[in-house]
């Protein structure tokens, strides 16, 4: 399998897109005057203790106070302790972020602080080495947890993890890891002594956490369109990922650099609630702050032999293009499935399979728990980072996030009630409705008759203002 990056770099922001046999599967977008907060390390203020909730809110310099339940709280009796013995307003303490604000919600926290290097994460609170599970082979876990044991007493106490990325490396480049490490953390323990709140340690920028970030040799390309960011990245790598070094090139063709593989098209697309399907179903995908829901259609695919062919074909199809959607647009939290029926009990565990498979490359931790007794498969896919759609919308002003709007015939019906009501309160000779053009020309065409008895009725005549401003549920009666 082919994987390439694609980095697009511009003062305002930076995307790279995660390209694999040509195709899009994952785009990740940061912008310079709203960058994320996971792994940034604060020393926060107490600001609500909530024994009910077994959570406090804390001061940490953000917009919003952020969250911090007790089980995210680093004690000497295990997470079992009640909130209000572990903490109390006013107090200061290090915190970390685990999830960026979302929504209406504020930070998450944690006192268990990590610190990731290029082979290594290392965590203060712990005494704890452990070993990606990604790392198979027995002889070298071994070896590399060998190396860290005979090392840590050269450093802060703390436990590490060894990550992906350190398979196969040197005792040498592990040593110079956790000699960075432990500058790093003796830093952040002088920056302790300011005053709370305060950003005390901020992550790597997008590029340079990407690139720290990858696990194992599966790139065979990284294409940047910025001289700067190339230059940055280029002697990162030959420092700390030298066979990935020769791969990174400076893009300077004259076409856009996600103009390659049509990426504009696809992130337009990812924001559709329409994903469609090469065999000619489609997938609708609607996205609320409590979960996400999956639908799958056959659309214009009828198949060739019978019913029950045709929808465990669709099925499997879906099963690969959720798991992409679910990358591509960043979807977290609760996951809704509704496949189509399917009749034959192989044909179910098919399905599940192929998901299951297809998730396999996904670098964020899923879930899958089996198919509910509705026949919906309930999942979860962890949900650190805003989703895409996040990212680049805001909720539509009309309709609020409903996603529909009242017809201009409802509207037609209010503005007749509203009527009625004014002018059995108020004494006036005329009346004057302001209301969007397509309420107004309803009005005045198919609702004309009910506006000639209407007038007949209240004894006043009612005359119609378009204003130009008005959504279609916007209106005002005005009396004259």
């Amino acid at each position: 399998m082919s994987e390439e990056l694609l980095i697009n770099v511009t003062p305002q922001e930076t995307r790279i897109a995660f390209v694999e046999n040509g195709v899009l599967q994952e785009v990740h977008i940061e912008r310079s005057r709203r960058r994320g907060l996971v792994g940034n390390i604060y020393k926060g203020k107490v600001s609500r203790v909530l024994p009910g909730m077994q959570a406090t809110f804390l001061e940490v310099g953000l917009e919003r106070t952020a969250f911090l339940h007790a089980s995210d709280i680093a004690s000497e009796n295990g997470d079992n302790d009640q909130i209000h013995t572990l903490l109390r307003e006013g107090q200061e303490l290090m915190v970390q972020v685990v999830k960026d604000p979302l929504g209406t919600k504020g930070a998450r926290l944690t006192t268990h602080i990590s610190i990731p290097s290029r082979f290594l994460v290392y965590m203060p609170g712990s005494d704890h080495i452990g070993v990606s599970q990604k790392i198979e082979g027995e002889g070298e876990r071994n070896r590399l947890k060998g190396i860290i044991l005979e090392h840590a007493g050269e450093f802060p106490a703390g436990g590490y993890i060894l990550r992906t990325a350190a398979e196969g490396a040197s005792e040498e480049a592990l040593v110079k890891d956790m000699q960075f490490l432990a500058k790093l953390w003796g830093a952040i323990g002088e920056r302790m002594r300011g005053k709370a709140p305060a950003l005390i340690n901020e992550d790597l920028p997008l590029v340079m956490r990407t690139m720290r970030d990858l696990g194992g040799s599966d790139i065979e390309r990284v294409r940047i369109d910025s001289r700067e960011t190339f230059q940055k990245v280029y002697k990162f790598a030959a420092k700390f990922i030298p066979d990935l070094a020769p791969s990174i090139s400076h893009y300077t063709g004259e076409r856009p650099i996600f103009d390659i593989y049509g990426i504009e098209d696809e992130i337009h697309k990812a924001l559709e609630r329409k994903a469609q399907l090469e065999s000619g179903g489609y997938l609708i995908i609607d996205q609320t702050e409590a979960m996400t829901t999956f639908d799958v259609n056959t659309g214009a695919f009828v198949g060739h032999r019978n019913l029950e062919e045709t929808i465990f074909k669709t099925n499997l199809e879906a099963a690969q293009a959720i798991a992409r959607q679910l990358r591509l647009r960043n979807l977290g939290g609760i996951i809704i499935l509704d496949f189509i029926d399917m009749a034959e009990v192989e044909h179910r565990r098919q399905v599940l399979r192929a998901l299951e498979k297809a998730l396999e490359r996904d670098h964020a931790k899923t879930y899958i728990s089996g198919v509910s007794e509705l026949g919906l498969v309930e999942m979860t896919r962890k949900r650190t980072r805003e989703s895409l759609e996040h990212v680049l919308c805001d909720t539509c002003p009309t309709c609020n996030g409903r996603g529909t709007l009242k017809s201009p015939e409802t509207v037609c019906f209010e503005i007749f009630r509203e009527i009625m009501r004014e002018a059995r309160a108020y004494d006036a000779s005329q009346l004057l409705v302001l209301a969007s053009q397509e309420v107004v020309d309803l009005l005045l065409d198919e609702e004309s008759t009910s506006v000639a008895e209407l007038e007949e009725f209240i004894g006043r005549p009612i005359n119609f203002q378009v204003e130009s401003m008005y959504t279609q549920e916007q209106y005002d009666v005005v009396l004259m």
